[in-house]
């Protein structure tokens, strides 16, 4: 029942907020859902500025704020606590929308009186919701903002019942707005300013979680709540898309910018461009200006992609009533220039604007991705908008992903890289038990979001990092792929570290920032402080190098790197609001000129020509010919680890997981059908899986857990994990001489001798492990099967009479069925055999050798070959 998911997921939502000692907060809640909400693209950032509000008489809170990068959405985030702690579900299933149409009427009211200016007494000038009502009450944000997005989260499943079954529900709000009066340039001016309303409870949460982070496709609907319909003239009609010529009118483009924003660009195009009032491209603006009846001449117009429409004919002609997963891949600038234009008082109305409409037809999400992508590529060939692959399958994601996987750190502990949305849930699903949350806690876990984050902050540029969202993220992957650079970053053993160390220092900076109470300003306070380090090293010119190395090793902060860290950020907190030009220090963070301003201000050379900066600068940093010896040391190919890790956990699973997951779900594609039998011949015979049947599973889960979760926690999933724990031995082993410069084949022959003396079978797997290893390739599941002996036991000479005979299944069942009707074994016994003929566990070596002593007891008591 998909309400039952709903509250599974809502456990191991709360579970997640928790920060490492167990503590819970709404804050810590929000800033687990922000990622999901980031995913569906109705937000450009995970970035906020803290304020808190309690509501009088409620459970609701306002927890923090941002605005987008144009400046003309206010985005409000609440959070109604009381669904966060309420243990029993039958009050958290809502079917009334005044339920949470009450809560939006109190948020409404906060921003209706913050705008009168009624707020201002109720409030301590220490608080941080002060900049927010500042804002809202004064001329400059009454003109700025043209859009109040109300965010409701709510752990809370919103359901409808039919007949004796309850379903999921959805909710919509319509769009309400508040006429406002201000001042611009002394002028007297007046304005509407939309409110808009946005439910994010477990049912949006959930539908997130399972289409693993695909966005939320924008509906534009043309007619409806445009009043308008585009006439357009079909141009083509292939097999994969279809595409219409149309004239869209200014006024139009202007509000569809005012009522989306970003979220109409495609992703490339989005993380390219700067969206800002000073941005607005000004030849544009002159023709709006001076020559509107000519802007359908001069100006190249759009192209948009979609994935669904309403036509209306009429008359022998073509109207485009809605477009479904609206995105313009070229025409960004001209779109923003005219809604910024209309803002700034110019007529949009009479200018016309050229489009082409692709809408694609039959497409999977990645053939949809990449169809876009190439469109936007060629719709941009004359601009300056670079193609960067900003997909988790980016060759750059996927090293990074096989590094997580074979690097261990000093203390022998692994980080999960996250290099795909769900990619820990599936793990759990798939293994049946959530030892995967012991075995990489969440403060060693990281995506590809926290990774651009991380690596981009050590640098001079911290007002990007505080902008966060795609455009970091890009600017992460034009750095490492060489994107207008000579020369591509080597994604190794020592990036890896590096980056890891990166992690460690910055989170170790939130624990430090938070614990003694600095203040609200740590999305910023963090990224400038690291980059006043950055500054005093690396970025130095003085051939110094920041020696991650030592966190690395340490795997934590030093406590004299802590005791100065704490020290610069008390300073960079108190510099951030005296240097601000606005009343707003936390959106005033991103922009450059506040850190140049605190770059070279007074307070900041005094601090880093302190004693306790050069004693600090001394300790971590290492001259250029030991950061060249540092480099030395990772010149050997790494061996990836991911395809036989990816073999175990699905050997691990056993042949009858995938038997029931067969016959229980009738749903499958014929293609899902044959790759489930070729998984189940593979796991039964102990084969090696490709990495293709690895991806064909690993989708097959995903359906799964999207469509039929239920059927997949009831297959009861095997957890031997004798074949996971031999593959760590063989990971160990190797980290252990790859940090310590020690011969991996020399370590491994080790290995082999052990075997040899204990007379375990096939000891000389070992050393063909190690001479792979020593190349730079992995072992095979097939090897990590036979090398599995060595930890289970497995002698060389099974029962005389029986080592040589294939144990096979038809071989078992006869067993089974003549000890049973001779009564030659227990039923213990009995149950034992059938447990590993019928694949309800795995055969390992061990238990083979079990078996094949039953068979030779067989065997002296009558049973025939």
């Amino acid at each position: 029942m998909e309400i039952d998911e709903f509250f599974k997921y809502r456990s191991e939502l709360l579970t997640e907020a928790q920060d490492e000692t167990g503590f819970f907060s709404a804050s810590g809640f929000l800033n687990t859902i922000l990622p999901a909400i980031l995913d569906s693209k109705l937000i450009e950032s995970e970035d906020y500025n803290e304020a808190f509000y309690s509501f009088p008489d409620s459970s609701l809170r306002l927890l923090g704020y941002s605005v987008n990068e144009s400046g003309e959405r206010l985005i409000l985030y609440l959070v109604n606590e009381e669904t966060l702690t309420e243990k029993n579900t039958d009050n958290l299933r809502v079917s009334q929308k005044a339920v949470y149409e009450m809560q939006f009427n109190k948020a409404q009211k906060f921003v209706l009186s913050a705008i009168k200016g009624d707020l201002s007494n109720e409030l301590q000038e220490t608080d941080g919701v002060n900049f927010l009502v500042n804002q809202l009450s004064s001329d400059a944000g009454l003109d700025e903002f043209d859009m109040v997005e109300f965010f409701l989260i709510t752990a809370t499943a919103t359901v409808e019942t039919r007949g004796t079954e309850m379903l999921s529900k959805q909710i919509l709000f319509e769009e309400d707005s508040v006429k406002v009066r201000f001042k611009r340039d002394k002028l007297k001016m007046e304005k509407n300013i939309g409110l808009v309303k946005q439910v994010v409870d477990l049912n949006f949460l959930y539908s997130i979680h399972v289409s693993q982070g695909n966005r939320i496709p924008l509906l534009v609907e043309f007619e409806k709540k445009y009043h308008q319909k585009i006439e357009a003239i079909k141009a083509a009609d292939e097999r994969f898309f279809e595409s219409y010529l149309c004239v869209l009118s200014g006024s139009l483009l202007a509000d569809l910018y005012k009522d989306s924003g970003s979220r109409m660009l495609e992703k490339n195009v989005r993380s390219f461009l700067s969206f800002t009032k000073n941005s607005v491209n000004s030849g544009i603006k002159k023709t709006i200006r001076e020559e509107p009846e000519k802007f359908l001449a001069y100006n190249n117009g759009l192209t948009i992609t979609a994935t669904g429409k309403e036509i209306k004919e009429e008359n022998g002609k073509f109207f485009i009533t809605s477009l479904t997963d609206f995105q313009i891949v070229n025409g960004g600038q001209t779109t923003a220039t005219i809604f910024f234009s209309r803002k700034e008082g110019l007529d949009v109305g009479g200018i016309k604007i050229m489009a082409k409409i692709n809408i694609a037809k039959q497409a999977t999400e990645d053939e949809l991705d990449e169809l876009i992508a190439n469109i936007s590529t060629n719709s941009n060939a004359q601009n300056r908008v670079s193609k960067v692959d900003l997909k988790a399958r980016s060759k750059a994601m996927v090293k990074l992903k096989s590094l997580s996987g074979s690097v261990l750190t000093p203390k022998g502990q692994r980080w999960f890289f996250e290099r795909a949305k769900g990619e820990l849930a599936t793990m759990i699903r798939r293994s049946g038990s959530k030892d995967a949350l012991k075995k990489y806690p969440k403060e060693r876990q990281f995506t590809k979001e926290d990774l651009a984050k991380y690596y981009t902050a050590w640098g001079d540029s911290p007002y990007k990092v505080k902008k966060g969202g795609e455009k970091v993220f890009r600017e992460f992957i034009e750095e490492i792929s060489g994107e207008g650079k000579s020369k591509a970053v080597e994604i190794d053993r020592l990036f890896y570290e590096n980056v890891i160390a990166r992690i460690i220092m910055f989170r170790g900076m939130e624990k430090i920032y938070a614990s003694a109470k600095i203040g609200n300003l740590r999305a910023a306070v963090i990224p400038y402080s690291i980059s006043v380090i950055f500054n005093c090293t690396d970025g130095s010119g003085n051939e110094r190098y920041f020696n991650f190395e030592k966190i690395w090793i340490e795997e934590k902060l030093s406590q004299n790197l802590s005791e100065y860290l704490l020290e610069l950020m008390k300073l960079m907190n108190t510099l951030i609001k005296k240097y601000a030009t606005s009343d707003d220090p936390s959106e005033n963070s991103k922009t450059k000129d506040l850190w140049e301003r605190v770059r070279e201000c007074d307070e900041l050379s005094c601090f880093v020509s302190s004693d306790d900066t050069k004693k600090i600068v001394k300790a971590y940093t290492m001259d250029k010919q030991e950061y060249k010896t540092r480099i030395a040391k990772y010149q050997k190919k790494e061996a990836d680890f991911m395809l036989v890790q990816e073999n175990i956990y699905i050997q691990n699973n056993g042949a009858l997981f995938y038997q029931k997951l067969r016959d229980q779900y009738h749903n499958f594609t014929p293609l899902e059908k044959e790759n489930l039998e070729k998984i189940i011949d593979s796991v039964y015979k102990h084969r090696d899986i490709s990495m293709d049947l690895v991806e064909a599973e690993r989708g097959i889960i995903n359906k799964m857990i999207a469509y039929q979760p239920d059927i997949l926690d009831a297959v009861t999933v095997n957890n031997d994990s004798i074949f996971q724990s031999t593959l760590d031995l063989i990971i160990n082993r190797y980290n252990a001489a790859a940090s310590d410069k020690k011969n991996i084949i020399a370590e491994f022959n080790l290995l082999k001798t052990e075997a040899e003396e204990k007379s375990i079978k096939n000891p000389a797997v070992w050393l063909e492990i190690g001479e792979q290893l020593s190349n730079g390739t992995s072992p095979t599941f097939q090897q990590v099967y036979v090398a599995s002996s060595l930890l289970s036991g497995t002698k060389q000479a099974a029962p005389a009479g029986v080592a040589l005979l294939p144990l096979n299944t038809e071989l078992m069942r006869r067993m089974i069925e003549w000890a049973g009707i001779k009564k030659a074994l227990t039923n213990g016994e009995l149950n034992y055999i059938s447990d590993y003929t019928f694949g309800l566990k795995i055969l390992t070596p061990f238990h083979e050798a079990n078996i094949r002593r039953h068979l030779d007891t067989l065997i002296k008591k009558g049973f025939k070959i």
